[in-house]
This record gives structure tokens, C-alpha cells and sequence, in this order.
């Protein structure tokens, strides 16, 4: 999977994440790479999920 497809499918996901919680903004989403760990802590955080709640929910989109 190359850099386009990635960005394509994260922004794919990122909607769907913002409609399920719509506390979540921009900033919480924001993905810049090698930063992965660091966006899913903060959106943790903001929901109160656990790290492999997060891993669950992003896969399941």
C-alpha cells in the first residue's frame, strides 16, 4: 500500500469516527506519520476507551 492509499483510507476512516463520536475534532484525528501511537492515546483519552478498545473500533471501519 503506497502513501496516496493510506492517506485516502485514513481520511475514509477519520469521517466515520467523527459521525460514531462526534466529540472527536480534527486536531484529535490529526495523523502524521511515525505519530500513530500519539494520535490513538489522545483519542483514548478524549473517549475513554482502552488501547485495544481503539484498535478494535478503528478496524472495524
Amino acid at each position: 500500500m503506497n502513501t496516496t492509499e493510506v492517506k485516502g483510507n485514513w481520511n475514509e476512516a477519520k469521517g466515520k469516527l467523527k459521525q460514531q463520536f462526534a466529540t472527536l475534532t480534527d486536531d484529535d484525528l490529526l495523523f502524521a506519520e511515525g505519530k500513530k501511537d500519539e494520535m490513538i492515546g489522545r483519542i483514548q483519552i478524549k473517549l475513554g476507551k482502552t488501547k485495544e478498545e481503539m484498535h478494535k473500533i478503528i478496524s472495524e471501519l
